[in-house]
């Protein structure tokens, strides 16, 4: 999860005319915005007859998401609710009884893990945690930025065997059998929970939760796409390209997105379990895919990785992506360009 409620939308979503259906039917275009999802900010943009048409499509949207924000919160309580945090809470104890949702999201992660060669690992989370504090501290008092402790991430990522996630899907249990190993599933959770929302949810929408942007369909009758804009690493307020989306999910992981700086260095938040460090080959990667957990999960593993080895396994998801380096240089997959509209 992640814990800074106004960060950047890594893509934006750019807002055309309305398509004039007849005078007793003509729909307008309407946006809602909410931050208490996934601890960042959630955007919902459709066309209907009224605003109060709308409006109840995208609380219907919220409502949705809302159930999975509470599930796998690894930071607060909900009362009646036994979420993530429970879970590690209950680390080397007795197995946790939880919602189908966690062990329907754990049993993908596990996939995710073994299809990216532990690149995704969200049993990383006592690792991510020194990286978190660390992050936060370093954000809130500038002056006092520190790296975390070596010796503290080497003794943390001795607890990552994502083996010592026990999964009981007859009685719908989770134990974490390491003590000290520790969930977050940030990498994954926001596409995930999207995806299963976005499949449920009336077509036509574009929904985008911090930059995970997913369409149910085309935005109007006539079949137009949905444009996206992807970020420009270097300038906020410019992008690399716009792309055509009718269905399908379009996430993006970077650098530029919540980094802190340590004695003039930057240090972003994407760590590569090898090395416990911010991963270094790239400035962003954008993910176009069908699928929007699958798309944050390669979103992830493809900033891990050299691009022959991400075109590796972007091939085995059917999917494209836009690479780009320090430098600003950029590399394309094979079907990339057929996307591009500017």
């Amino acid at each position: 999860m992640k814990r800074l409620i106004c960060v950047m939308l890594s893509l934006t979503v750019f807002l055309s005319g309305c398509y004039q259906l007849p005078a007793q039917q003509e729909e307008k275009q309407y946006t809602a915005t909410f931050l208490n999802l996934f601890d960042t900010v959630t955007t919902i943009v459709g066309k209907a007859e009224s605003k109060e048409a709308f409006e109840a499509e995208a609380r219907q949207v919220h409502d949705a998401l809302l159930v999975y924000h509470q599930l796998f919160d690894i930071y607060e309580e909900y009362d009646g609710i036994h979420n993530l945090k429970t879970v590690n809470d209950a680390a080397g104890g007795d197995p946790v009884k939880v919602d189908e949702k966690i062990i329907d999201l754990l049993t993908d992660c596990k996939v995710f893990y073994e299809a990216t060669g532990g690149l995704v690992n969200v049993a990383m989370g006592s690792v991510l945690k020194l990286w978190h504090d660390a992050r936060t501290e370093g954000i809130n008092n500038p002056q006092n930025a520190r790296l975390p402790d070596e010796a503290a991430l080497k003794a943390a990522a001795d607890h990552t065997d994502m083996d010592k996630v026990v999964i009981d899907e007859a009685a719908s249990t989770v134990c974490l059998t390491d003590g000290e190993l520790r969930l977050d599933v940030g990498a994954v959770a926001k596409g995930w929970a999207v995806q299963k929302v976005a499949q449920e949810a009336p077509e036509g929408l574009l929904i985008s939760v911090g930059g995970n942007v997913c369409a149910t369909g085309a935005k109007d009758a006539k079949g137009t796409p949905w444009v996206v804009g992807i970020q420009n690493p270097e300038n906020s307020e410019t992008y690399l390209h716009t792309i055509h989306v009718t269905e399908g999910s379009v996430v993006t992981s970077g650098d530029y997105q919540r980094a802190y700086a340590v004695e003039g260095k930057l240090y972003h938040h994407i760590i590569d379990p090898h090395t416990l460090y911010p991963s270094q080959y790239w400035r962003s990667v954008t993910v176009v895919c069908p699928d929007s957990g699958v798309a944050d999960a390669l979103s992830t593993a493809l900033f891990l990785l050299p691009q022959e080895e991400g075109q590796a396994l972007l091939n085995r998801y059917s999917a494209e992506a836009l690479w780009v380096k320090a430098s600003g240089e950029r590399f394309y997959s094979p079907g990339f360009d057929a996307l591009i509209r500017t």
